[in-house]
């Protein structure tokens, strides 16, 4: 190979990587762009109704997904929710699309309120917030559309 070719193929690398490195910079202030104007809210905020921890939660979840037939295990559960909102149960996105339509994901699987409603679960709160809810419904979703919440393994 000559030199030259060589050097237009490591230029054109180069571009590539730059396009890249700044479309992930773009993300990153968008992200944080959106996180100085949302509502204050951390990890160790109280859910709006209920009580308890992560692991609780998903605990209570599973019991009422075991009995009412909804597949799952812990461990899918937790990778998802942690991956979602780092478990806070108050969390809502309010950049992406589905916020641009005015429908932002919220709670701990970040879940719309049109899907919640649609695969809300008998027996929990009709509060999106609600820890157990949100993870009973986001489940429910999931099962339906991938076969188990352990199926899902990025946003859906």
């Amino acid at each position: 190979m000559q030199i030259s070719t060589m050097s237009k193929k490591f230029a054109r690398m180069t571009q590539t990587k730059k396009i890249s490195l700044g479309m992930a910079a773009a993300g990153a202030a968008v992200v944080a762009g959106s996180l100085v104007g949302a509502p204050a809210a951390s990890a160790a905020t109280p859910a709006q109704s209920g009580s308890g921890n992560v692991s609780s939660w998903i605990n209570q979840s599973l019991e009422i997904m075991h009995a009412k037939g909804i597949p799952g295990t812990y461990n899918g559960i937790y990778r998802n929710l942690m991956r979602e909102s780092s478990g806070n149960p108050n969390a809502i996105n309010n950049w992406d699309s589905n916020a641009a339509k005015g429908i932002p994901s919220k709670g701990l699987l970040q879940v719309i309120d049109p899907t919640f409603k649609a695969y809300h679960v008998d027996g929990t709160s009709w509060n999106i917030y609600d820890p157990v809810a949100n993870i009973t419904a986001a489940c429910n979703y999931a099962a339906h559309r991938y076969g188990s919440i352990d199926n899902v393994n990025s946003a859906y």
